[in-house]
């Protein structure tokens, strides 16, 4: 953790980001890095932990990290609890709150709050359309003999 809250401060005085940062770690080495690059690359997704991530699963040549421990030094926001999951992280280790980083302008509490919602009821309209049409790529992937399952 003392790593990640060193990166997280060297991103915000370099001017690279937020103050975030986040590690993944296997076996107590440190597999890969990542700090809060939303603003130098213009990319809303490029948090600290999703950096990391991707970064780990490249590094790993797998996109599954179960044998991994990632160390963040904020509680994640509701996107990198997403990337969590679907890395299948063994556990998740962090400094900051949610509270803590909404304190300093990093509040996420809009979007806890629409997820409860029905699509129907969120601030952003959400529509549903040609779900039949759709569903056949899902009976695609069903009969697929050479689908990855994860």
């Amino acid at each position: 953790m003392e790593r990640a809250i060193a990166l997280s401060i060297e991103n915000v005085r370099s001017g690279s980001g937020g103050p975030f940062a986040a590690l993944v770690v296997r076996d107590g080495s440190i597999l890969a890095t990542g700090t809060n690059q939303v603003t130098t690359l213009l990319d809303p997704t490029a948090h600290a932990e999703v950096v990391a991530i991707r970064a780990a699963c490249q590094a790993a040549r797998n996109f599954q990290l179960i044998d991994c421990e990632l160390y963040t030094t904020c509680e994640p926001c509701p996107m990198c609890m997403g990337a969590i999951y679907w890395a299948r992280l063994a556990k998740v280790y962090y400094a900051n709150t949610r509270d803590d980083a909404a304190r300093v302008g990093f509040d996420d509490s809009l979007i806890y709050d629409q997820l409860a919602l029905p699509p129907g009821q969120r601030k952003i309209p959400m529509y549903q359309l040609m779900r039949e049409q759709a569903l056949e790529a899902f009976r695609e992937w069903q009969r697929s003999p050479a689908k990855v399952k994860y």
